[in-house]
């Protein structure tokens, strides 16, 4: 067997965002003094007339990222998404959202697995904060793979894209060779009748050994990736409910806002059925190992597993 591949998708993204540069002239970075962390550094050293720090100052970077744009480059804006989303919101809103600007915006260190740096940069609102903005488009790609991808297809989308990316080092789902990315629309890992668990970002490889555990009792489920929560694939959740009959949602952020609630808004509309969320639930996280953390709130394949039988009763 062959060893498996692990990789924070803050790496991938400062890898792609170089290999972006050698064919993409247009597309600029800026950073916020955190290149170190967000590895744009990387760009840096490759392309050190198209990097720009902007120091501690991640409203003006916007601002700076929004200006860029209007005069035809493809910017993309990095920090930390506490900062990136929650600091800079109104400039994002105001500067880049409402004006339709092709900014990019590359968070990293989202969620609980952030670990040791805390409460106060484990950032579990910024889903919640971006699908706010009207026109905004938001991608939480699960591994090395389709953070490379996602990269790729936000500089060739025509508008602002939030990036969503994490510091814990997570397994490769996805083959290089085989892989396609589409903006809006969802991947089905593993076909199921019983209960269909939509994941996004990390939770996509605790979703798939969820499905493992659920095997061995006998319980069959559907796992379908959500990379990009807002636009939303439609089509895929109101047919994967159709056909299990429940759904739990597992993500990395607060269960307020997140993909659980753009899951079930869908399903409300168009095909209600039970469904269970896995996310935090409506509290601050803590300092701690990451892995130790994500089993703490519960962002772990058994309560996964667990959640998904809860589901199933509630049918």
């Amino acid at each position: 067997m062959s060893e498996i591949v692990k990789k924070a998708t803050r790496e991938s993204y400062g890898a792609a965002l170089v290999e972006l540069g050698k064919v993409n002239g247009n597309v600029i970075v800026l950073d916020a003094d955190l290149s170190a962390a967000t590895k744009t550094g990387s760009f840096k050293k490759e392309f050190p007339d198209r990097f720009f720090n902007t120091g501690i100052a991640e409203s003006n970077m916007i601002g700076i990222a929004a200006g860029l744009a209007t005069e035809g480059f493809t910017v993309f804006a990095s920090s930390f998404a506490m900062f990136a989303a929650g600091r800079a919101f109104e400039q994002i809103r105001n500067s880049v959202g409402y004006t339709h600007l092709n900014v990019k915006i590359g968070a990293t260190h989202a969620g609980i697995s952030v670990g040791e740096d805390g409460a106060s940069h484990q950032c579990c609102e910024d889903i919640a904060l971006m699908r706010s903005i009207p026109g905004m488009t938001i991608i939480n790609p699960a591994d090395d793979i389709e953070t490379k991808h996602a990269v790729f297809a936000a500089a060739e989308y025509d508008g602002p894209v939030y990036l969503r990316f994490g510091r814990l080092a997570v397994p490769t789902i996805y083959d290089e060779n085989s892989y396609k990315f589409e903006i809006g629309k969802g991947i089905e890992l593993r076909d199921g009748t019983d209960v269909t668990i939509f994941a996004t970002g990390l939770m996509v490889k605790e979703a798939l050994d969820a499905a493992d555990i659920l095997k061995n009792e006998g319980i069959s489920a559907k796992v379908i990736n959500i990379h990009t929560i807002k636009p939303i694939d439609r089509d895929i959740i109101i047919e994967a409910a159709k056909k299990t009959g429940c759904v739990v949602t597992a993500e990395e952020h607060s269960v307020i806002g997140g993909l659980g609630s753009a899951v079930c808004e869908v399903l409300s509309e168009s095909c209600p059925v039970p469904v269970v969320r896995v996310g935090v639930n409506d509290e601050f996280g803590q300092s701690g190992n990451a892995v130790e953390l994500l089993k703490l709130y519960g962002l772990d394949s058994e309560n996964i597993a667990a959640k998904a039988k809860q589901a199933i009763n509630l049918k």
